[in-house]
């Protein structure tokens, strides 16, 4: 379930380890925010999907950190025993995604939208978006999009 902060390559390894292979919710939304606006779009919807698959076994509120363990021997995220949860950058982890998927970013003055919506969501759609004073409206299914102004 996402990318872990060292790898079980590692002799120091540990899927337990703070930060020794957690997996952190925020770290992998940067990650996504950072492949997606470099052109890497697959991989990353690929972390993107990774988190809320986790963030289903949490109530949709991911902890500070997820335990490392592999996705091919375990199917489902292993909490980390002393995570915080709510945490506050986990919060805005979904948010980031979701603005990673809909290549959503501010261009003099105004939303620029460039879209690559996994199948497996659909449709994303946002409304009372604020971004310079204003209000926008968003909506995008796979590769295709538009940003509106909403009525102030």
């Amino acid at each position: 379930m996402g990318h872990p902060h060292a790898v079980p390559e590692e002799r120091l390894y540990n899927a337990l380890g703070y930060h020794l292979g957690t997996v952190w919710p925020h770290d992998n939304s940067i990650a996504a925010l950072g492949l997606a606006g470099y052109g890497y779009r697959a991989e990353s919807n690929r972390i993107s999907l990774a988190m809320f698959e986790a963030a289903e076994q949490f109530a949709h509120r991911l902890p500070e950190a997820l335990s490392g363990f592999d996705r091919e021997r375990l199917l489902f995220a292993v909490p980390y025993p002393t995570a915080c949860s709510p945490q506050a950058w986990a919060a805005g982890t979904p948010l980031a995604l979701i603005r990673a998927m809909l290549g959503l970013n501010p261009v003099d003055g105004r939303l620029v939208l460039d879209p690559d919506i996994p199948e497996q969501l659909g449709r994303i759609t946002a409304e009372r978006v604020r971004a310079f004073g204003e209000q926008w409206a968003v909506e995008a299914i796979g590769r295709s999009g538009h940003v509106r102004l909403q009525g102030s």
